[in-house]
């Protein structure tokens, strides 16, 4: 006998709410997160000695470090050798890579007024500024 069957749950369908399974606001595993096998590697890397990050980062100092000698020393540097600027310009680049390691990433704020309304515009005389800035500053 055949039945009709249903229409699958496809990615675009949203049954949010119904119980039903489907694409949920919120749900499943977080952009940028680590997987499973992705954390156990970097545990296991961590555990052995050295890091990726730390190659990146002990790279980069080596080459401030060459840099300031080198800026220090009157003299000229050996021909075929890296000039000062020219070992910063690499600990730069270094330091680029290794950035997103150790400082996350700005995310984009939505600034609003109360109630997710649009932001209040306040005109004050120079006056009523410095006792609302006496007033808030007693605050803290």
């Amino acid at each position: 006998m055949n039945t009709p069957r249903k229409e699958s749950n496809k990615i675009g369908n949203s049954n949010a709410g119904t119980g039903r399974g489907g694409r949920r606001p919120g749900a499943g595993r977080k952009k940028g997160s680590a997987t499973k096998r992705t954390r156990a590697i970097a545990d296991r890397a961590a555990r052995e000695g050295i890091t990726p990050l730390e190659v990146m980062l002990k790279t980069m100092r080596a080459l401030v470090a060459k840099a300031e000698r080198l800026g220090r020393a009157k003299t000229k540097p050996e021909k075929g050798s890296a000039s000062p600027l020219e070992l910063m310009v690499e600990a730069a680049a270094v330091a680029k890579d290794a950035a997103p390691y150790m400082h996350p990433r700005l995310s984009a704020v939505e600034h609003s007024g109360p109630n997710k309304g649009p932001i209040q515009n306040v005109s004050m005389t120079p006056g009523e500024f410095e006792k609302t800035a006496a007033k808030i500053a007693a605050e803290v």
